[in-house]
């Protein structure tokens, strides 16, 4: 057999060879090309066709094609926190600018992990000699170096299945024996040479989806790049006795959403030609037969269990980090392919790592060593990025981390936010000592400021004088550790200078002062957190659950302003405990439509400032629509609420949503205010209130650009519009 490339149309091979095994065609010998490389692998590996087309027709498959992990394969505790940016440009500081050019489009984290998972074991339990395996198997990878096509007889057999699927700027590029390999299709998309000189079969079938590249245009970019890097190859089969099944399908190379139609054209294409094969083929192989000898190749392979762990950078610091991070070497430990696993993608998270190529070598006790080639991330990342509106809540952001990896994992991280509305500056230093159960400590610094000077405001309209500002100092440690993969544990230790700048009534001018609070404190908080959100903002798949329970003491220092007809300075000592949660998930996710459940809530035990605004700037606000973080909603604020919506989205295009999310609010206890502005806490008289907006979102490569309707019930002016692009995420506040 001979099988070419093609990409998603490639898996139209699984077609032609579970049409051949279902007529009873022998198959000797099997070579591919990319896409053939990897089904002919498979199949060489004794897995039968119906095993094949299962594979490629799982969710997993398809997450792998794009660059995507499953929800329980993320490592939520080595997330970065999320912010506003948009584009990031990795570099170090002695390169230039086009080495710091990225060189994939997708990360092929569970691509790599698959490739180990199917076919190590099989290569290193049959001496990596592909003669050896259930079909002898060859496969071409392109030395671009050299101009050369190269042909794998042994070897790590994943890494010579991903060398030949390694779509240029796609995929990372790997390296086997020195040399840079890509996809075998750019020099020989159709290895019916290396068929018939290796293995000299008295007839050979081929499967070809593919074709060369036609003539460059003068306006076409991508076909004259093509036409630079592709070799034209032969599609035909060098002796007489052959026959070439061509399916007829049109499917583009990253449409593995249709592999399925794929798998049904090389099927029929081969019905087709059965009986001209048959005359040419004597000997036929049943059904059970091969599944007899399937049975008998994989006894001999050995179960994957690892004791112990290399790393090829041949830095003993890095070993160190790669191996105590995955095994546990003073207690012997076993690992097998669940451990294996998660240990795995949690490594493969660590920001400090940018790629990881696993493969594994048979000991004599018959467990795996497993190599680890890690290639270090650049030494800094820069971050841009914002939110851009209509309306005048514009805001700036950039960002720098410098990130390094020895012993330990560590990483300096300085951003800054501008705008009229918001502004913030925020330092920390994280450091993780590599355990298998690992722990990670961060010092930090933040400072925040608001100026709600009149958030429904327009981006032209002219606006009042700022009626509250809110400025923010506070900074702290925190220790994280992981409880599941998608959950963390943070403890955090805080320490806060808090002024708020406010006038208590709307009839001001610019010549008369604000009052003012000053709150000094410190608290210590618990976070138990899940995220499995497909997306850092305007999700549409996953969970996220958020519980903090958060113990505050603090020192209040109210001054008052000119309209105030009592000048005295008031002092006040408060102690006090907050509970919040929150939690998101959808519970219908179609291909079209989307239905998430949203809710939040607190409950703070009594607390009173001195007066009701210095109170009502205090409490926590009830914000699940993002677009609720940029306005003052008094309304939306309570010491002990509940709120849930719906989150409805329509998927018009792969990544154009249309979303409707509509959300009430019931606080459990009402702040009031008395005759003299002193604040009271009382029983609610069934308020309820209600927010909610609709969106049209274009998700972009870069970030979401919306066009937005917002309505906050209870306010004078209860509709907001904007056409705005970018995230609105802020740093988080020091206690409220």
């Amino acid at each position: 057999m001979v099988l070419s490339g093609g990409g998603a149309a490639g898996l139209a091979h699984i077609g032609v060879l579970k049409a051949l095994e279902e007529k009873g065609i022998p198959i000797d010998y099997i070579t591919g090309t990319s896409a053939g490389a990897l089904t002919g692998a498979m199949y060489a590996s004794g897995y039968s066709p119906s095993e094949i087309e299962a594979y490629v027709l799982s969710p997993e498959f398809q997450l792998m094609t794009k660059g995507k992990l499953n929800a329980n394969q993320r490592f939520y505790y080595k997330e970065e926190e999320s912010n506003a940016s948009l584009v990031d440009i990795s570099f170090n500081l002695d390169t230039n600018l086009l080495k710091s050019l990225p060189t994939n489009v997708i990360r092929s984290s569970f691509l790599d992990f698959e490739m180990m998972r199917i076919f190590s074991a099989t290569s290193t339990s049959y001496g990596n000699d592909f003669n050896q395996l259930f079909v002898p198997f060859r496969c071409v990878a392109s030395d671009i170096s050299s101009k050369k096509s190269i042909v794998f007889s042994n070897g790590n057999l994943n890494e010579a299945v991903r060398a030949s699927m390694t779509y240029p700027f796609y995929f990372s590029p790997i390296s086997i024996n020195g040399k840079l390999l890509f996809d075998g299709g750019l020099y020989n998309n159709f290895p019916a040479n290396e068929v018939y000189s290796e293995f000299s079969p008295d007839f050979i079938i081929g499967s070809n989806v593919s074709g060369n590249a036609s003539a460059p245009s003068e306006n076409d970019l991508l076909s004259q790049v093509t036409n630079m890097m592709v070799y034209n190859s032969e599609y035909s089969i060098p002796c007489e006795s052959s026959i070439l099944i061509q399916p007829k399908i049109e499917i583009g190379t990253f449409e593995f959403e249709k592999v399925k139609d794929a798998i049904k054209a090389g099927y029929d294409a081969t019905l087709i030609l059965i009986d001209s094969i048959n005359k040419e083929i004597v000997r036929h192989t049943s059904i059970e037969e091969l599944t007899a000898k399937r049975k008998l190749f994989k006894v001999k392979i050995s179960a994957l269990k690892i004791t112990s762990i290399t790393n090829n950078l041949n830095r003993k610091k890095d070993i160190s980090y790669a191996r105590q991070s995955m095994i546990r070497v003073s207690k012997n430990e076993v690992i097998d392919l669940k451990k294996l696993e998660r240990r795995y993608f949690r490594l493969d998270a660590t920001p400090q790592i940018d790629f990881i190529y696993p493969t594994l070598t048979l000991k004599k006790d018959s467990t795996y060593n497993l190599n680890l080639a890690i290639r270090k991330a650049k030494d800094f990342k820069l971050e841009i990025g914002g939110h851009f509106s209509s309306r005048a809540v514009n805001t700036g952001f950039i960002g720098l981390t410098y990130k390094n990896l020895g012993k330990t994992a560590y990483s300096a991280h300085g951003e800054a936010y501008f705008g009229k509305f918001y502004g913030s500056v925020k330092t920390n230093f994280n450091i993780e000592i590599p355990s298998t159960f690992p722990v990670a400590a961060s010092a930090y610094f933040v400072l925040n400021r608001w100026d709600y000077f009149n958030n429904f405001a327009s981006f032209f309209e002219e606006v009042k004088p700022s009626f509250l500002i809110q400025n923010e100092l506070y900074y702290g440690v925190n220790f994280k550790n992981p409880i599941t993969n998608s959950t963390k544990s943070t403890i955090d230790l805080r320490f806060f200078n808090l002024e708020d700048d406010y006038y208590q009534t709307p009839n001001f001018t610019n010549k008369d002062t604000s009052d003012m609070t000053f709150i000094d404190g410190n608290s210590i908080s618990w976070e138990f957190s899940s995220n499995t959100l497909n997306k850092k903002q305007f999700a549409n798949k996953g969970h996220l659950f958020n519980f903090k329970i958060n113990y505050i003491s603090g020192i209040e220092k109210t001054v008052l302003g000119s309209l105030s007809n009592d000048n005295n300075e008031i002092r006040k000592t408060h102690n006090w405990l907050s509970l919040e949660t929150e939690i998101q998930k959808f519970i219908l996710n179609q291909s079209k439509f989307h239905i998430g459940f949203h809710a939040a809530g607190a409950f703070n035990t009594s607390y009173l400032f001195s007066n009701y605004t210095a109170t009502l700037l205090t409490l926590p606000n009830f914000a699940l629509l993002p677009d609720a973080k940029t306005f003052f909603l008094k309304e939306f604020r309570s010491p002990q609420y509940i709120g849930a919506g719906l989150n409805l989205i329509y998927s018009i295009k792969k990544n154009i949503d249309f979303r409707i999310d509509g959300y009430l609010f019931q606080p459990l206890i009402m702040l009031g205010e008395n005759n003299d502005g002193t604040p009271y806490l009382g029983k609610v008289n069934n308020i309820t209130s209600f927010m909610g907006d609709a969106s049209l979102i274009y998700h972009s490569p870069i970030g979401p650009v919306r066009l937005t309707l917002n309505y906050f019930e209870k306010q004078s002016n209860p509709i907001a519009f904007q056409l705005s692009f970018g995230y609105v995420i802020f740093n988080k506040k020091a206690i409220r």
